[in-house]
């Protein structure tokens, strides 16, 4: 489905006591179902409210959000949510975390929900460590455990709000692959906020480039690497010219970015 995730004209205004700034202006773009996007801007543009709109955790002022044709509302489990942090509970362990919204839902006792937890845990290396606590697993487990806890839950889409920016460069390049396997092996559609041009397209297969506050679609750049990984995918080498235009877009200034590009 070529519109699984729609924004139609979308307006939001933040009310403040003296008077109302707009974040969002008549935003405009679609996510193709089993499709992995990333939203990329200026910092302080409206990323992450996007994310809250798209989530249901904030209204619209003006036009509409849609998934998979319906009309998102508040709270409805169409949307899985990963953060910057894992925000995993230090004192449950791994099992007792992935499980966390099967308990909230009350179907922690229902025998194909627990089977569920049991293979995801299983399919990704994960199961011998179900009765640890989280400190004592590296921060890309950590991840690892985070994503299977929100697929625990079976949201349509995933929303993704910079969740390697906690991790060291090496890591976050293992982790991007790791998280990249599951969501596509999972079939989940996907969108990543991320301040990092070269990770948003090592994982993307569309990169929607926004303008500075009120944030609206600037540019679309569809992708095509050969790579099948993240880190295949660096290799590529167009990855290099699609870095640069999306850089030009961000900046609108005559720099060299293909130095940028060569120091990270």
């Amino acid at each position: 489905m070529e519109n699984f995730l729609q924004m139609k004209n979308v307006d939001y205004f933040y009310q403040t006591k003296d008077n109302e700034i707009q974040a969002i202006n008549k935003l405009d773009f679609s996510v193709a179902e089993n499709s992995f996007a990333s939203l990329v801007g200026p910092s302080g543009c409206g990323k992450t409210t996007i994310l809250s709109l798209i989530a249901g955790l904030l209204k619209p002022s003006e036009g509409e959000i849609t998934i998979n044709g319906e009309v998102v509302g508040k709270h409805d489990g169409k949307v899985g949510y990963m953060f910057q942090r894992d925000h995993l509970f230090e004192w449950r362990t791994i099992w007792q975390n992935i499980t966390l919204g099967l308990e909230i839902q009350k179907k922690n006792k229902n025998h194909d929900s627990l089977q569920r937890a049991e293979d995801l845990l299983k399919k990704y290396d994960l199961y011998n460590f179900r009765n640890k606590k989280p400190r004592q697993l590296s921060g890309g487990m950590r991840q690892r455990v985070a994503l299977i806890r929100t697929l625990m839950l079976e949201p349509a889409l995933l929303l993704l709000d910079e969740p390697f920016s906690a991790l060291d460069f090496q890591t976050r390049l293992l982790v991007c692959d790791d998280v990249y396997e599951i969501i596509k092996k999972e079939k989940k559609t996907a969108l990543l906020v991320s301040h990092d041009i070269s990770e948003a397209l090592s994982m993307s297969d569309r990169i929607i480039v926004l303008t500075h506050r009120p944030a609206s679609v600037k540019e679309i750049v569809e992708l095509n690497f050969k790579g099948k990984t993240p880190l295949e995918k660096r290799e590529d080498s167009e990855f290099g010219r699609f870095f640069e235009q999306i850089w030009r877009s961000l900046t609108n200034e005559n720099q060299e970015p293909h130095k940028l590009l060569e120091s990270t």
